[in-house]
C-alpha cells in the first residue's frame, strides 16, 4: 500500500523526545537493583530448585542477603565469594544458605580482582546456553523458512500445561505460527516462580521453566511435521519480569510479553520496581533473540479506542526508546496496537487502519504486534466473526508482522479448538485472497486517512513533549496512559527496591549489550542486502 504522507519533523521530534524520556528515567533509577533482578542474576548462575519447604531457591538466598542487609553488593558478589572462598558453586552455596549451613555475612574475604575474574568467567559460560538457542532458532528458520504473510497467532489457556499441549499441537496443524501459553490469572502478583510442571491454574496455564520446557519440545515436535518453526511466547511482565526473561532464555522462547507501563497501569506493580525489572529483562530477551510484545493495546481496553489513540503511539514510542536504552535491536521490537473502536463508530475502519498504517511506517523494522477486537465483542458469533475479518484486512494491508488472531466466541468462553480452526482458515482466506492488494492500492493525499494520521501523530506529540517536561513518574501519576493514575511510592513491590552499595557488579549487563550488539550487526547487514 502507498504510503501515508506523515508529517516526519513531528516523528522525529517525538522520538527525542521519548528518548530523552527514557534518559531521564534510567538516570533516575540508575544505582538501584530489585529482588527480582538479582534473583534473575542467581538464576544465570544455575541457581535453580526449591528448598525443604518448596520455597524456590533463588527466593530463598535473595531473602537472606536482604535481611541481612548484604544484598546491595548482589548476589554475583556473594555467589562468587562463595565459590573462591568455600569452594561451593552457585547451588550447593544456595543451598547451604537456605538450610542454614553458612552464612554469607561470615564468607571469608577474597581477592578483588580475583573475585572479579571468576565471576565475569562464570557469567560468560552461563550465557553459552543462552546463545546456543538463539544460534538453533536462527538455523530453524534458515532451514524452514518464513511465509509471506503475518505470523498468526493464537492462545492456549487450559491451566494444564499437558492440556494445553494438546492444544497446541492440533493448532499448529490447523496453520498457527505462534502459539502463546496465557499466564495463569494473578501469576504477576506472585513475588516468586513457581516450580515444576503444573495442572491447576484459572484463565491460564503457571508459567514455570519446566512448563517452558515442555510446550517447547511439543512444539519442535510438531513443527517437523508440518515443516515450519514454530513459535513459543509466554509473559515476563509483573514482579519476577527478569526472572522469566531469564527462564524463557534458558528454555528457547522466542516471543516474551515485555511492556514497560503494563505492570504499573494494569497490575497495580510500583513504577519504580517495574521500570527497574524492564531494563534488564530486555537486555536478557535481547541477547537471546526474543521478540518482545509490547502492551498498548491494554490500554484501549479501558480508554475510548478513538479519543485516546493517540496514548498508543505515544508509548510505543517510549517502550521503543526503553528497548534501545537496553540495547534491544528494532527487529525485537513487537510493539502493540489493537483494533478496538466501536463498530458502530462511522469510519471506525478507516481511522483503524490509518493508525496500523501509520505505525507501521514510523517503526519500519519492528515486528508491529496487532490486536484483534475484544472490547465490542458481544455473543453473536456471526458479528463478531466479521469484526475479526475486518481485522484480519488491515493486518494484511498493512503488513503487520505478528497477527494475534481473534475467535468468535471472545465474548463467550475459552475458545474451542474448532473456534481456533474457524479464526485460523478466516486469517488465511484473507490474507490469500489479497496477497497483492495493498500494492495497488494508493492513499489519497490530503483525505481521511491521512487527517487522522496526522491528528493522532500531533497529539502524540503535545503527550511526549509534556511527559519529557513533568517526568514519566508525574505523568503516570496523573492517569494520562490509559484513564489510570498511579502513585510512585505506592503499588506492590517497592519493598523490593534497594539501593546498590559501592562496588556492587552485575556481570551480564555487558555481555548482554555486547550479544545484543552482535546481533544487531548481523540483522543491519540482512537490512542492507534486502534494501540493495
Amino acid at each position: 500500500m502507498a504510503e501515508l504522507r506523515l508529517d516526519w519533523e513531528k516523528v522525529e521530534r517525538a522520538r527525542a523526545a521519548a528518548a530523552e524520556i527514557a534518559a531521564d528515567t534510567e538516570e533516575k533509577l540508575s544505582g538501584h537493583t530489585t529482588v527480582t533482578v538479582e534473583r534473575a542474576i542467581a538464576r544465570l548462575f544455575g541457581v535453580d530448585g526449591v528448598d525443604a519447604h518448596d520455597v524456590p531457591l533463588p527466593n530463598r538466598l535473595v531473602e537472606v542477603l536482604l535481611e541481612k542487609e548484604l544484598l546491595g553488593h548482589g548476589a554475583a558478589y556473594y555467589i562468587g565469594r562463595a565459590a573462591l572462598a568455600e569452594g561451593l558453586s552457585p547451588q550447593q552455596f544456595a543451598e547451604a544458605v537456605a538450610d542454614d549451613r553458612i552464612d554469607p555475612a561470615r564468607l571469608k574475604p577474597v581477592d578483588r580482582f580475583e573475585l572479579k575474574l571468576w565471576i565475569d568467567q562464570t557469567a560468560d559460560r552461563s550465557m553459552e546456553k543462552i546463545r546456543d538457542n538463539r544460534l538453533k532458532r536462527e538455523a530453524e528458520l534458515e532451514r524452514y523458512g518464513e511465509h509471506g504473510g503475518p505470523l498468526l497467532y493464537v492462545i492456549v489457556a487450559t491451566g494444564n500445561i499437558y492440556e494445553d499441549i494438546v492444544q497446541a499441537q492440533a493448532a499448529v496443524k490447523q496453520g498457527a505460527d505462534i502459539i502463546a501459553v496465557i499466564r495463569s490469572t494473578g501469576q504477576s502478583l506472585l513475588d516468586y516462580v513457581p516450580y515444576g510442571a503444573s495442572t491447576e491454574g484459572f484463565g491460564g496455564t503457571m508459567a514455570t521453566q519446566e512448563n517452558f520446557r515442555l510446550m517447547r519440545a511439543a512444539l519442535d515436535e510438531s513443527g517437523a511435521e508440518v515443516g515450519r518453526y514454530i513459535r513459543l511466547c509466554n509473559y515476563c511482565s509483573g514482579l519476577c519480569m527478569p526472572e522469566i526473561a531469564v527462564m524463557g532464555a534458558l528454555e528457547r522462547l522466542d516471543v516474551m510479553l515485555n511492556d514497560a507501563l503494563y505492570g504499573i497501569l494494569f497490575r497495580d506493580i510500583n513504577m519504580q520496581r517495574t521500570l527497574i525489572d524492564q531494563s534488564f529483562s530486555r537486555m536478557i530477551n535481547g541477547a537471546a533473540g526474543i521478540i518482545i510484545n509490547t502492551g498498548e493495546d491494554n490500554y484501549l481496553t479501558t480508554a475510548d479506542a478513538y479519543e485516546e489513540a493517540h496514548t498508543v503511539l505515544a508509548s510505543q514510542f517510549i517502550n521503543e526508546q526503553f528497548a534501545k536504552k537496553a540495547g534491544m535491536p528494532e527487529e525485537q521490537m513487537g510493539l502493540g496496537h489493537a483494533f478496538e473502536m466501536d463498530p458502530e463508530f462511522e469510519n471506525s475502519f478507516v481511522y483503524e487502519l490509518a493508525q496500523a498504517q501509520m505505525a507501521r511506517q514510523i517503526f519500519p523494522h519492528a515486528p508491529l504486534k496487532y490486536m484483534p477486537p475484544t472490547k465490542f465483542k458481544t455473543g453473536n458469533i456471526f458479528q463478531s466473526h466479521v469484526q475479526d475479518t475486518l481485522f484480519n484486512m488491515i493486518a494484511v494491508l498493512s503488513k503487520q508482522k505478528i497477527h494475534l488472531l481473534g475467535m468468535l466466541t471472545e465474548a463467550i468462553h475459552t475458545p474451542f479448538m474448532s473456534d481456533r480452526a474457524l479464526a485460523l482458515e478466516n486469517a488465511r482466506y484473507v490474507a490469500r485472497s489479497m496477497a497483492a492488494l495493498a500494492d495497488d492500492l494508493e492513499i489519497k493525499e490530503g483525505g481521511l486517512m491521512e487527517q487522522r494520521a496526522d491528528f493522532v501523530l500531533s497529539k502524540a506529540l503535545d503527550l511526549l513533549q509534556n511527559i519529557q517536561a513533568d517526568g514519566i513518574f508525574h505523568t503516570l501519576a496523573e492517569g494520562k496512559f490509559a484513564g489510570i493514575r498511579r502513585d510512585p511510592d505506592g503499588g506492590k513491590g517497592l519493598d523490593g527496591v534497594l539501593a546498590q552499595e559501592e562496588g556492587y557488579y552485575n556481570p551480564f549487563i555487558k555481555l548482554c549489550l555486547d550479544e545484543e550488539a552482535e546481533i544487531a550487526a548481523a540483522l543491519l547487514e540482512k537490512r542492507e542486502e534486502r534494501n540493495a
